[in-house]
């Protein structure tokens, strides 16, 4: 039987019934594991290559994403197990230039001395010509511009050429979209951020239906150790239940508030892939179950942007994003490559209205 999203979340990766046990199992906290004296390990041996509720939330994930999944401690050691695993010297490798620019500068660092060649596209394109590359990295939406583009053309495009494709779905989610199911040879994804959606967990995973491109990064991570430990892991599971009604407000808000932001003189340059006027907005509509609830936009200068956040009492000034909470933050304090006035806002699961009347009196005050 086929079920809905909210209903796919809330059973996502719990085991069997069993009388007196709990719907989701607590946290095995153990890294060694008794063993058969004469044959050695059995299901678990050692927690950095076998772990219980490990596998149960890879289960959850996996079945949310359409393919057996992988997790990290972050995202970051993620999307560089992903990189690290699949690249070789020698290869070429496509990246976003307008994405999570901690991946840009693992490219021109590391990736550069180990000699891959890295050539950026914008994730709107054009792309480049894909002969002679190995891997085309999307991030779509894009963080934090939330540019879109679409999965299925590029993949069909980078698979005519012999190129791997993987997608950062950290933005979208799973109940955004799916990429495996769109062409993409692997997902990647920082599980801080909305999936897990209370700000209290560091979480990555790499999913893929390829069974040769699994076992290259579990063998990846076995051998670096980048697991997540037993307590976030567990947490990470619980939280997954309410994706689906937390996304749902947060979609609500971002839609409110880019309307709110994008009738106001005072503010320009207003993203959100939900907008009809958005640039996204054809393809976002028809590759994506639902839009996030990240909004960007622009008030000109530092010195606005920080007396907004300083006026604002619902919007918490913090990095990261799909929280419960409205953050927003400045991208170009931390080295990212926007404007000085460019605010990446994530709506949280307040009331809209309440909402709306914080953002209206803050940017009236700024």
């Amino acid at each position: 039987m086929t079920y809905s999203d909210g209903t796919r979340v809330v059973h996502a990766g719990l085991p069997e019934a069993e009388v007196g046990e709990p719907f989701l199992p607590g946290p095995v906290f153990a890294a060694p594991y008794h063993l058969d004296p004469a044959d050695g390990p059995g299901e678990n041996g050692y927690a950095r290559t076998e772990h219980p509720t490990r596998r149960r939330l890879e289960a959850a994930i996996g079945e949310l994403e359409g393919g057996p999944a992988l997790v990290f401690s972050s995202g970051q050691a993620a999307i560089t197990a992903l990189l690290l695993a699949v690249l070789r010297t020698g290869d070429t490798v496509v990246l976003p230039s307008d994405g999570y620019f901690t991946v840009r500068a693992f490219a021109e660092g590391t990736l550069r001395d180990l000699g891959v060649k890295t050539v950026l596209a914008p994730t709107a394109g054009p792309y480049p010509d894909f002969s002679g590359v190995r891997l085309v990295l999307l991030e779509t939406p894009a963080n934090p511009g939330l540019d879109v583009c679409d999965i299925r053309q590029v993949s069909a495009a980078a698979h005519a050429a012999g190129a791997l494709v993987a997608v950062d779905n950290t933005t979208a989610t799973p109940l955004g979209q799916n990429p495996l199911a769109l062409g993409a040879d692997l997902v990647v994804a920082s599980g801080t951020k909305a999936l897990t959606g209370h700000s209290d967990v560091l979480l990555g995973y790499v999913a893929t239906g390829d069974d040769a491109l699994f076992a290259k990064v579990e063998t990846w991570r076995k051998q670096t150790g980048a697991v997540p430990g037993a307590f976030d892991t567990w947490l990470a599971h619980r939280s997954i239940a309410t994706l689906d009604l937390r996304l749902a407000r947060q979609s609500q808000n971002a839609a409110a508030v880019a309307a709110l932001l994008s009738g106001r003189d005072d503010v320009t340059g207003v993203r959100w892939p939900g907008l009809h006027s958005d640039p996204s907005y054809a393809v976002a509509s028809e590759q994506m179950r639902r839009i996030p609830g990240v909004v960007s936009f622009d008030l000109g200068d530092a010195g606005r942007v920080a007396r907004f956040l300083t006026a604002a009492a619902l919007v918490f000034a913090a990095t990261s994003f799909g929280g419960v909470h409205t953050t927003a933050d400045r991208r170009a304090q931390w080295g990212d490559d926007t404007a000085p006035g460019f605010v990446r806002l994530s709506c949280g699961i307040e009331d809209t209205v309440d909402l709306l009347a914080d953002l209206t009196a803050a940017l009236d005050q700024a």
